[in-house]
C-alpha cells in the first residue's frame, strides 16, 4: 500500500525546489549534488529523494513549477477583449512579476533544460511553446503584417521580446531608479514602437 502524503507535501516539495535552484544556480548543474542540496534544504537526502528519485527529476520540477505557473497567471491575466496594446502590456507585466525573486529558477531554466532527456526537454518545451504562442497572437493583432510574405517575422519579434524579458534578471535591481512596473512600460512601448515600423 503507497504510502499517503503528508499534508504539507506540496509546501515541503516547494522549498526543496527554492534551495535546490539556489544550489543549481550557484554551483551549476553538473557540480551540485543531491547531498549538498539536501544539506542546503536541511533534509535527509533520503528525504530529497522521496520528493525527486534523480537529478533530472529535481532540475525537471524547478524548470515546469517555473513555467506552469506563469502559463497560469498569464491565462488568468490575459483578456482577448482588450486592445492588444492592453493585453501585450499586461503580459509583459505578469512576466516581470513572474522573474520577481525567481532568478534562480530561471537560470536553471536557461542553463539546463537542454541537457534533460528529450522527453523531458519536450514536456518543458511545449509549456513554452504556448507562453509564447500567447504573446505571439497579441503581436500579429497588432501589427497583422508581421504574419505575411517572407522572410517570416511574427517569430522573430516575439522571441526578440523574450530576449528582453529572460535576460532582465541579469541587470535589474530591486528598488533601483527602474521599477519592474516601469521597465514593463518602457518594453511595451518598444515592442508597439517596433512593431509598428517593421513591413
Amino acid at each position: 500500500m503507497a504510502r499517503p502524503r503528508a499534508r504539507d507535501f506540496d509546501e515541503k516539495r516547494h522549498g526543496l525546489l527554492v534551495e535546490a535552484a539556489r544550489v543549481f544556480a550557484s554551483l551549476g548543474m553538473e557540480r551540485a549534488s543531491m547531498a549538498q542540496i539536501a544539506a542546503a534544504a536541511g533534509v535527509s537526502k533520503s528525504l530529497l529523494y522521496h520528493y525527486y528519485p534523480s537529478k533530472d527529476a529535481l532540475i525537471f520540477a524547478i524548470i515546469a513549477t517555473h513555467l506552469e505557473a506563469l502559463e497560469e497567471n498569464l491565462a488568468l491575466a490575459d483578456d482577448p477583449g482588450e486592445p492588444p496594446e492592453v493585453r501585450l502590456r499586461v503580459l509583459i507585466g505578469i512576466v516581470l512579476e513572474a522573474y520577481r525573486g525567481a532568478d534562480d529558477f530561471h537560470k536553471v531554466q536557461l542553463g539546463a533544460a537542454p541537457n534533460l532527456p528529450e522527453h523531458a526537454q519536450a514536456e518543458i518545451r511545449a509549456i513554452e511553446r504556448r507562453i509564447v504562442r500567447r504573446f505571439s497572437d497579441v503581436l500579429a493583432e497588432l501589427n497583422p503584417d508581421l504574419t505575411q510574405g517572407a522572410p517570416p517575422r511574427l517569430m522573430p519579434v516575439t522571441m526578440s521580446l523574450f530576449g528582453m524579458l529572460n535576460w532582465v534578471y541579469m541587470w535589474f535591481r530591486e528598488g533601483g531608479a527602474l521599477s519592474r512596473e516601469d521597465y514593463a512600460d518602457l518594453a511595451t512601448s518598444l515592442l508597439i514602437g517596433g512593431v509598428g515600423a517593421v513591413r
